[in-house]
């Protein structure tokens, strides 16, 4: 991209274009648009706000199509800054008329996991997973891509010779990663290498095509925190880095995925790690999360990660909904999601001195200083929730039921204006 296309994607960002063309050249940050959609280029990467996504789709259990839109537009207006569809329920054609219908109505950049929709077919046609061909994967990403998808979640780092160590040492959780369970199940099959790996120059061909990201998904991502940071995630993430640089000579824009579960004091190394030996590649983590103890709590689960994690150097957050672990989530589940990993990937733009971030909160500060309520509904990152759990007990505009007549803010002003009312008396009457 030239340096005038950056220009407005700079000034979103708070620096200079000269720095971000710099990055991007790099593959330090990389944008996210394909060359068929219409919409705003994303940045992503070092220098630029922390970014989040959330995830839409079915199952085979439920597959409400025009909920999924809802939580994409749900998501949308609370501030997600991409989209993924991970459906893989209902029938291919389901699957391609909602990526149709989000492309054109989500103005995001929207994402998918190509052998999803592989599965889906072998499912359709009454056959299982391990019968997809390489033919079939390669088409339905090019089918993908020309339909305007703007990014790929491919898990061409699950190599067969990881998957064969992972069978003879076992993990507490095995594989989490459905797409790297599907690539695992049919490398394991055929005796074969991963296709996405043999095939990885006809896969960057379709990227550059049509300037498609691809996010090079962790397969081996731990789902437990007793298997974090072990033989098989490390050694896939070597083989990504090799992959990080093949996706640039070809000028592809490239993001590396990351854990998954992994304990707090871990997180800080593993995003050290992943910026080392993939030389500063754009770091997107789901969470990450620190515990497994909280089934319908894991957006807080997830934002404390996400925190920890954009502290570290990652780039892009995950989100996590409270349904993680336990169902597909609801319209509600998404909105939460949404807000928690928004609120973590704030809070890291506060620490990294971003401007736009601190103004925000200032704007919320000098409202609250004056009592104004309004403007604090305005500023905060859920306007309808802010204001219904003021109004639902605060019998006054210019109180709320935690403190009532002893505001601390109110007494501090009484004080302060009456202390210099009779300070002015006095002086009068010398």
């Amino acid at each position: 991209m030239a340096l005038p296309e950056l220009k407005p994607i700079a000034q979103k960002e708070g620096i200079s274009p000269e720095k971000l063309e710099t990055r991007v050249k790099e593959g330090r940050v990389v944008i996210v648009k394909n060359v068929r959609r219409q919409i705003a280029p994303l940045a992503i990467g070092e220098g630029t706000r922390v970014k989040i996504n959330s995830n839409v789709g079915s199952s085979q259990l439920i597959h409400n199509f025009p909920e999924e839109l809802e939580k994409a537009r749900i998501s949308a207006k609370f501030g997600t800054d991409t989209v993924m569809d991970l459906s893989t329920g209902g029938t291919e054609d389901d699957l391609r008329r909602l990526q149709e219908i989000l492309l054109k109505e989500i103005a995001v950049p929207i994402g998918t996991v190509p052998i999803y929709q592989a599965a889906v077919r072998m499912h359709d046609a009454g056959r299982k997973i391990i019968d997809m061909t390489e033919d079939n994967l390669l088409g339905i990403v090019e089918e993908q891509a020309k339909r305007g998808i703007d990014f790929f979640t491919i898990h061409a780092g699950v190599q067969k010779y990881i998957v064969e160590h992972l069978v003879k040492h076992p993990r507490l959780m095995g594989v989490v990663s459905r797409g790297g369970t599907f690539l695992a199940a049919w490398i394991l099959h055929h005796k074969q290498e991963n296709p996405f790996l043999t095939n990885f120059d006809a896969l960057l061909d379709i990227l550059a095509k049509y300037d498609v990201a691809i996010s090079l998904g962790d397969g081996f991502r731990p789902g437990s925190i007793f298997d974090a940071t072990d033989y098989c995630q490390i050694q896939e993430l070597l083989e990504i880095s090799r992959l990080v640089e093949r996706c640039r000579e070809r000028k592809v824009p490239v993001i590396v995925e990351g854990p998954g579960h992994i304990p707090a004091q871990q997180i800080a190394e593993n995003i050290r790690i992943e910026k080392d030996v993939c030389k500063g590649a754009p770091f997107y983590v789901l969470g990450p999360i620190v515990t497994d103890i909280a089934p319908g709590y894991d957006d807080l689960v997830g934002a404390i990660g996400g925190v920890l994690a954009g502290m570290a150097g990652a780039d892009y957050l995950c989100y996590v909904t409270p349904a993680e672990h336990l169902g597909l989530p609801t319209l509600d589940d998404v909105k939460k999601g949404v807000i928690a990993s928004r609120i973590a990937a704030h809070a890291v733009d506060i620490s990294r001195g971003f401007p736009s971030a601190l103004a925000w909160d200032q704007r919320m500060d000098v409202a609250r200083k004056s009592l104004n309520w309004e403007e604090m509904f305005r500023q905060a990152v859920d306007p309808e929730v802010a204001r219904q759990r003021h109004e639902r007990q605060s019998p006054k505009k210019d109180e709320c039921t935690m403190c009532g007549p002893f505001c601390a803010l109110k007494l501090l002003d009484e004080y302060t204006q009456g202390r210099f009312k009779l300070h002015e008396t006095n002086d009068d009457s010398k």
